[in-house]
């Protein structure tokens, strides 16, 4: 029988969210890695530093430009699939607490944007409410289909990154209903294909960018190679997890990842005012740019893993969890942090 939210509910006890506890740790490390690249590029962009993307350096240009988003974009569609399977044994009315989860994002984007034009929680909003809401009424077996075929189509739109966000959050759902992040760590064989196909995509489409091609071809080669370097970064990292260095990176990243919203959020909070301060807006000072971001990461780092000793939630995590059930809930301590699987 399938345990999709559209299927037969069991007995529902109370409409509470799930603790934070046996957290997928692997997830949370790969959403504080896109956290970090994220910055980068974000600081730049927002202090209006380049007018287009020749203008950037280029190692910011090839490394980070357009390659840690659709990260972002794959886990909050994962993130979206665990919450909506977990809220839907729950309640029996699932969607409408997604609806307000939808609602809340919106409006912290909209605060978001006065600050940082181009900012993603917004447009994750209206995504979520036009492409996830409604997959999650199709059956499990159609989902591959439509989400390959939506990421296609954000491909071959040529409007760039955000022309990928319905396709990627669809993959993540897929994902999430095909139970995948839960058996990453069986698995490893499935992140070696990953590696070498995204790794041989990244040499093809870097080889057609070097021919005198069209620019209508040029964008669209340009969106397949962002999307296919973040595939590579996903393997490799997710590799590297389990090396012995593993252990370092989940330390300083998955406490990032589990505040994810709130590290989002407060970056922008810093590196604006800073920024300014610093002399960075209409400026060439990469340098001190990404010193100004690796700043910030390695305060959000630290707070990260002090703050989750102490409570189960990040700060915005837990506004949006009340907001999403409609009733001040706890916020939760370390004791929370060690059972059930939740999404961020």
């Amino acid at each position: 029988m399938s345990d999709s939210p559209s299927s037969p509910q069991a007995p529902v006890t109370s409409v509470a969210p799930v603790a934070p506890k046996r957290r997928i740790a692997a997830l949370d490390a790969l959403r504080g890695f896109a956290l970090c690249g994220i910055i980068f590029v974000n600081i730049p962009q927002t202090m209006e530093m380049f007018a287009y993307a020749g203008q950037l350096p280029g190692p910011l240009r090839l490394l980070f430009l357009g390659r840690f988003y659709p990260i972002f974009y794959l886990l909050f569609g994962i993130g979206f699939g665990i919450f909506l399977r977990s809220a839907a044994r729950r309640s029996g009315r699932p969607r409408p607490l997604l609806v307000r989860r939808f609602a809340a994002l919106a409006v912290l984007g909209a605060v978001l944007h006065l600050l940082q034009p181009g900012e993603v929680l917004l447009p994750f909003a209206i995504t979520g409410v036009l492409v996830l809401l409604p997959l999650s009424y199709l059956p499990r077996r159609a989902l591959p289909a439509v989400a390959v075929g939506l990421t296609v189509a954000g491909v071959l739109a040529g409007v760039g990154g955000l022309g990928l966000l319905p396709g990627l959050f669809a993959l993540g759902y897929t994902l999430a209903e095909l139970r995948v992040p839960e058996t990453l760590g069986e698995r490893p064989w499935r992140l070696v294909a990953l590696g070498g196909g995204s790794l041989a995509v990244c040499g093809l489409t870097y080889w057609l960018i070097t021919l005198p091609l069209p620019d209508v071809a040029q964008i669209r080669l340009g969106t397949t190679l962002s999307l296919a370097t973040a595939g590579c970064y996903v393997a490799l990292f997710l590799l590297l997890l389990r090396t012995p260095v593993g252990a370092a990176l989940s330390w300083a990243l998955a406490p990032m990842g589990r505040m994810a919203l709130t590290n989002y959020f407060g970056a922008a909070l810093l590196f604006v005012p800073m920024g300014a301060a610093l002399g960075l807006r209409g400026s060439e000072e990469w340098a001190l740019a990404a010193a100004l971001g690796a700043a910030i990461l390695l305060l959000q780092a630290v707070v990260s893993n002090v703050w989750l000793r102490r409570h189960g939630y990040g700060p915005l995590e837990w506004a949006w969890r009340c907001v999403t059930y409609w009733r001040r809930l706890p916020i939760g301590g370390p004791a929370d942090a060690g059972g059930v699987r939740g999404a961020a």
